[in-house]
């Protein structure tokens, strides 16, 4: 795969803990103007055989250094022209001799992602943002709360 980054997948699997959750969802009729694009299953149990389980978690990397250098400028009372350029001393010392102790926006590379991401509007700002999904392997089911997104640092769902 020679793509920047890394692919979703064709197929959105909705779980829950009793079958009548999903049944109140009533997802036929709100994806039915995609009936085009979508394929809705009906209501079926989680096969026993897993290849294993999952955590898929948001992952928010700070990819744009003239961004953070917005917020910086707006926090610090400066415009963006010396935010970019000024040096920014880090607040504490690390023991590790390789962790700067500052550095300058201006020279800060934009990282490449990997990680697949969904482009979603803001319904209270209208913004414009990516929601970067990572996908973790794990060994037993753990329970569990999941965001809105359907997204949890700690939650497994099943793998089939």
């Amino acid at each position: 795969m020679n793509e920047k980054y890394g692919v979703l997948g064709g197929k959105c699997r909705l779980f829950a803990a009793e079958p009548t959750t999903l049944e109140h969802l009533n997802l036929a009729k709100w994806l039915a103007g995609l009936s085009d694009y979508v394929h809705c299953t009906g209501i079926r149990p989680v096969p026993d055989k897993l290849l294993g389980y999952a955590v898929y978690r948001r992952v928010q990397p700070k990819t744009n250094p003239e961004r953070l250098a917005r917020r910086y400028a707006k926090r610090h009372g400066v415009d963006l022209a010396t935010a970019l350029n000024m040096t920014v001393e880090l607040r504490a010392a690390s023991e590790n001799p390789a962790y700067p102790l500052s550095f300058r926006y201006c020279d800060m590379l934009k990282p490449s992602v990997p990680w697949p991401f969904i482009r979603l509007q803001s319904l209270s700002g209208g913004q414009t943002f990516c929601l970067w999904i990572a996908k973790t392997a794990a060994a037993a089911p753990v329970a569990g709360s999941f965001s809105a997104y359907g997204l949890s640092s700690v939650a497994t769902v099943p793998e089939f």
